[in-house]
């Protein structure tokens, strides 16, 4: 099915396994009665669940990492000589946030797959939103280290974003979905190179405020935004499409006992036979619900587009044997080590690039070097999602995982042959450099978004602990 407009503020079809019963509207399923995962994305619906889910998602994330990167754009001047840091001490700090965003990712896969990904998310924001609130405080150089740490815990809002994006989407969507997300959200990373400036200009030229107590007081509208999306996350979103993450084990017989009967347009059969049959358009499969396979007549589907709805991508209960057979496993460490390249690769320039180029022009200055490193994060916005759809259409042509492998790793080897032209030119010319960064965002944030398109096919049942963020 080609895209359509419509289905950006639509309510999406979906896989029609379902509580009680389907219906069905002009070979459609609405998600009003329905528990699985959407086939589109209404994007510009946050009344729909899915759309509400969405936004929430990215919004959650954009404002996490709006706060996280919001020292990087005062730092290197007007902070830096209000604490009387050294270039040493600038970096330490932000070896320090990076560090703690590490570690919290680590914790944040297990605590999804245990209490979910929306409670996961929101207290990741409420947590982050204390060091956010207390920044003001600071006085010293082991203040600030300390204070940027605890900051860190914001950079793992990136794996409860994700793994809750991929719980409300289908597979054929997800690496849009997920790239979408990841890429609107990541984009405060760059927003907040124009916007902490700009609230700590409007501070003294406006309201009078010192230059030292400016910076401090700007960090307020952060804390205020970061803890508000906590506070409607919580009260205005469910754990999954089925309800409750509590109850999603009690749904795992249910699913199993009703998987014979999803379908993408219409269904016929019996539910409690021991074969049921699917008509999907033209083409009808006979499943065998005893022993899990199918029989199939004249049909174009593929055994995976079939699991995509199925009821073994309910999330497992982590224990020790389950985690480690999701982490010890070829395909996760694979992600693991693409990501961490691409990913990895895009925080180490988010945390430098506006110091590199204040070095490299000083004639920009605290306020335009800031705007130029902030086009590298707001590219996120375009390039990640077009790494994300470019998978998804690659693999709805070829029904391929290879060929998103093949994809991930092509945009990495072209990412690291942009960082040696940067690293060897170390260009003074604005336009080479410019220019240079914005080919490697592009490579860079696009193999982050198709980094998503994949995770979905690893392990569905540890979706969080699977992740590679």
């Amino acid at each position: 099915m080609g895209f359509r407009f419509a289905s950006l503020w639509k309510a999406p079809a979906i896989n029609p396994v379902n509580r009680n019963s389907c219906t069905f509207t002009n070979h459609e399923t609405t998600a009003d009665h329905t528990t699985e995962k959407a086939l589109s994305i209404p994007i510009l619906n946050p009344l729909n669940v899915y759309g509400r889910v969405f936004l929430l998602s990215w919004w959650g994330f954009f404002v996490a990492f709006w706060s996280w990167y919001a020292f990087p754009p005062l730092l290197t001047e007007t902070i830096k000589k209000d604490l009387n840091l050294s270039q040493a001490d600038v970096a330490n700090s932000n070896i320090l946030a990076l560090t703690a965003a590490l570690i919290v990712r680590l914790v944040a896969g297990l605590a999804c797959d245990r209490f979910g990904a929306r409670w996961t998310f929101a207290a990741i924001l409420l947590l982050g939103a204390i060091p956010t609130a207390l920044a003001g405080t600071v006085t010293t150089h082991n203040g600030l280290v300390a204070l940027r740490f605890f900051a860190g815990i914001l950079g793992g809002s990136f794996i409860p974003c994700q793994v809750w994006t991929t719980g409300f989407f289908d597979k054929s969507v997800v690496g849009t979905a997920n790239a979408l997300t990841a890429g609107l959200g990541n984009a405060g990373s760059g927003v907040t190179y124009f916007l902490m400036p700009a609230i700590f200009n409007s501070l003294v030229q406006r309201q009078g405020l010192s230059e030292s107590k400016a910076w401090r007081v700007a960090f307020v509208v952060p804390f205020i935004l970061i803890t508000a999306t906590a506070i409607v996350m919580i009260l205005t979103c469910p754990d999954t499409p089925t309800g409750r993450w509590s109850s999603r084990n009690r749904d795992i017989k249910r699913h199993l006992d009703m998987r014979d009967t999803f379908l993408t347009t219409k269904t016929t059969g019996n539910k409690h036979g021991n074969a049921s049959s699917i008509d999907s358009g033209n083409d009808t499969v006979q499943l065998n619900s005893s022993q899990g396979h199918g029989h199939f007549i004249d049909t174009q589907a593929q055994e995976d587009d079939l699991l995509t709805a199925a009821s073994w991508e309910l999330v497992e209960k982590p224990t020790v044997k389950n985690s480690l057979g999701a982490l010890c496993t070829l395909p996760t460490l694979t992600l693991l080590v693409v990501y961490f390249c691409s990913f990895g690769t895009e925080l180490s320039v988010n945390s430098i690039l506006g110091a590199y180029y204040a070095k490299n022009f000083p004639g920009l200055g605290q306020t335009g070097s800031g705007s130029w490193a902030a086009m590298f994060g707001l590219l996120n916005a375009v390039f990640r999602p077009a790494g994300g759809i470019l998978a998804d259409i690659i693999y709805r042509h070829t029904n391929s995982l290879w060929a998103k492998k093949a994809l991930i790793h092509s945009l990495g080897i072209m990412l690291g042959v942009f960082l040696i032209l940067v690293g060897i030119d170390d260009p003074n010319s604005k336009p080479m450099m410019f220019g240079l960064m914005t080919g490697m965002a592009f490579f860079d944030e696009a193999a982050n978004g198709a980094c998503f398109a994949l995770v979905p096919h690893v392990r569905p049942t540890s979706n969080g602990r699977s992740n590679p963020a």
